[in-house]
């Protein structure tokens, strides 16, 4: 793709993308414009949540047990605002809700589906570290009406769009939808996601690897000796940078190369990310950028889901190492 002169903002490039596509309704360019717009919005309550009463946690957890922050609450809440009106999708799941979230009765279904962690990495909110939004959309696969959980039980390989919004030091929108990867960095001084990364690409080998080594000793022998072959390579020398927010670990890893970790272990045995609204998009993001994910023995994309909030060991970043790393599980190595 060549690179565009000018300033383009994400509207723009979506709607020059949709010319592509002749047959296109403009459907999917809505769901992705409101994506976006909640992303506004939730970037504007992280930038000032230090000096509101947004600020800390809520008074109630999500259906994992996990304490919810108010500004988790806050994100579930824009997301689903942002898209139950606009007769573009038939239902959402999200990682704060128990089940599936149906579209109010006086709004059109349509044939899409969203499905997304308002705020990940929130743990992370109290001591001013980056977090993220992380989506997918999938095709429905029922006929017509309200969504099912059928619906959600699909494979990666059967996303049509992921995306993530990382909140830092600037907020970015990175998206895809199979033809390649693009970011957009907000611009707040005129409200808009401006291109700023075109065609991103992930380096092939990197040298850093994110993964919490305070696990080590329950980790499984061959993740153990998978990061003791990455310390002692020879070729060059790696580096460990572990922020502890996926979205965060995730973003830097795409730009710079590398692999981020977190595996199953014998507290956890699948780990404790979920496969629909964290790995799934990040896996699809991370192949049309040239790399790789998995969880051990199955690509990520491939996994069909057995219920909305499947966890999963996740492996993911450059090609190098995560083909590195199951030549260790497979004990090639």
């Amino acid at each position: 793709m060549a690179i565009r002169k000018g300033v383009t903002n994400l509207s723009r490039f979506l709607l020059e993308e949709q010319r592509n596509f002749p047959e296109a309704t403009g459907d999917f360019t809505l769901i992705l414009e409101q994506i976006a717009f909640a992303a506004k919005i939730i970037s504007r309550e992280v930038n000032k949540a230090g000096i509101v009463n947004i600020l800390g946690k809520a008074d109630s957890s999500n259906i994992h047990g996990e304490q919810q922050q108010k500004l988790d609450v806050f994100a579930n809440e824009k997301m689903i605002q942002a898209l139950d009106h606009t007769g573009k999708i038939c239902a959402m799941a999200s990682e704060e809700v128990d089940d599936i979230i149906n579209i109010p009765s006086k709004y059109p279904k349509g044939k899409y589906l969203v499905v997304f962690d308002p705020l990940d990495g929130s743990s992370n909110i109290d001591v001013n570290i980056s977090i993220g939004t992380i989506f997918g959309v999938y095709k429905r696969v029922s006929s017509e009406g309200d969504g099912c959980r059928q619906d959600f039980i699909q494979p990666g390989r059967n996303l049509v769009a992921a995306g993530y919004v990382i909140y830092g030091s600037s907020t970015m929108f990175v998206y895809t939808t199979g033809r390649g990867v693009n970011g957009f960095t907000l611009d707040p001084s005129v409200g808009e996601f401006l291109l700023s990364h075109e065609n991103m690409v992930t380096p092939e080998f990197g040298s850093i690897y994110s993964i919490n080594e305070a696990n080590y000793h329950k980790w499984d022998e061959r993740i153990r000796n998978y990061v003791e072959h990455l310390k002692n390579l020879k070729e060059r020398q790696y580096t460990s940078r572990y922020i502890g927010s996926l979205v965060a670990d995730f973003h830097r890893n795409l730009l710079k190369g590398g692999v981020f970790l977190y595996p199953g272990d014998n507290k956890n045995p699948r780990g404790k990310l979920r496969l629909l609204y964290e790995a799934c998009p990040l896996a699809f993001i991370v192949e049309q950028a040239g790399g790789l994910a998995v969880d051990g023995d199955n690509n990520i994309l491939d996994i069909i889901p057995e219920n909305l909030h499947q966890k999963t060991p996740l492996i993911i970043g450059s090609k190098f190492e995560v083909e590195l790393f199951k030549k260790y599980w497979s004990k090639e190595l």
